[in-house]
């Protein structure tokens, strides 16, 4: 078995260097301040920020913009949440509607402080996505709800695209950097939506690299997703927010992503992003159409 990767001080690489029009994205952020929305491409500081808000694309963030977890790997506020808002649902819609988006993305902060711990503003901002933007699809990334099957009954009820929650990291790695996540409980959450979503529904996770995982852990993972039929797999790499964050291994090499690639899909996943750069909700509209069009 080989030894967790670790690295001292890694240098940051050159692709981590990325450029933009900063006028569409000026537009963009102003648009969304405007409708008072949050993105998790601003909020959790994504590296793509440039290339999604210049193209006219985002993924919206509800609930927040503090989350009640604290999460290591995350760069998203920690902190007493707000009441939940429920004309929120609505200013999504009518900024998918405004940005013209074909596709859009809607995530959370997890709030264990709520009773349905954020499940039913899930379903009406679907819900008002799809009666402003009858012809727009909807991928959802959802938190674990804590396993809680009836809050995934409603999303599922819902009837998003795709149901999207990440397993982050694997298995060991897990309890370092995941705040009341488990490892399990994640899979329960895909192999549930799985089991009821409807068929055209796809199931989709993402996972991060450098954090010290080794190959034989990443097989596994994809073997455990696979054993429960999951669709859909991401994998890029982990940028350490700041210090008081979970401490970044290493830089992972673009070699290894090609290998992971390759042995997704031998594995049978319907698609498959890995890259550094790849996050979970990036390139989803470009995803989706490449399953739609086999």
């Amino acid at each position: 078995m080989k030894t967790e990767r670790e690295t001292t001080a890694p240098v940051k690489p050159n692709w981590l260097k990325v450029t933009y029009d900063q006028k569409k994205v000026d537009k963009m952020t102003d648009l969304l301040s405007g409708l008072n929305l949050n993105t998790v491409c601003a909020e959790a500081n994504c590296p793509n920020l440039g290339e999604c808000f210049g193209s006219g694309s985002a993924s919206f963030i509800i609930l927040g913009p503090n989350c009640t977890r604290a999460c290591r790997f995350c760069d998203i506020p920690h902190g007493h949440p707000k009441a939940v808002d429920l004309l929120e649902p609505l200013r999504v819609a009518q900024a998918t509607k405004k940005l013209g988006l074909t596709h859009v993305v809607v995530t959370s902060v997890d709030r264990d402080d709520l009773p349905d711990l954020g499940a039913d503003q899930f379903v009406r901002t679907i819900n008002a996505i799809k009666k402003l933007n009858p012809n727009t699809t909807i991928e959802v990334l959802t938190p674990d709800f804590q396993g809680h099957e009836d809050c995934l009954d409603k999303v599922i009820a819902a009837g998003p695209d795709v149901f999207n929650h990440n397993m982050e990291t694997v298995r060991s790695i897990t309890p370092k950097v995941r705040n009341r996540a488990t490892y399990d409980t994640s899979l329960h959450v895909l192999k549930y939506v799985k089991e009821h979503a409807p068929k055209t529904m796809y199931v989709k996770t993402g996972i991060m690299l450098g954090l010290g995982e080794t190959d034989d852990e990443v097989y596994q993972l994809m073997d455990d997703l696979r054993a429960i039929d999951v669709d859909f797999l991401t994998i890029g790499q982990y940028v350490q927010p700041g210090p008081k964050n979970y401490t970044l291994r290493e830089w992972v090499p673009m070699k290894r992503y090609q290998e992971y690639y390759k042995q997704a899909m031998k594995r049978g996943f319907k698609f498959v992003a890995s890259s550094p750069l790849v996050r979970s909700s990036y390139k989803a509209k470009e995803e989706l159409e490449a399953v739609e069009n086999q």
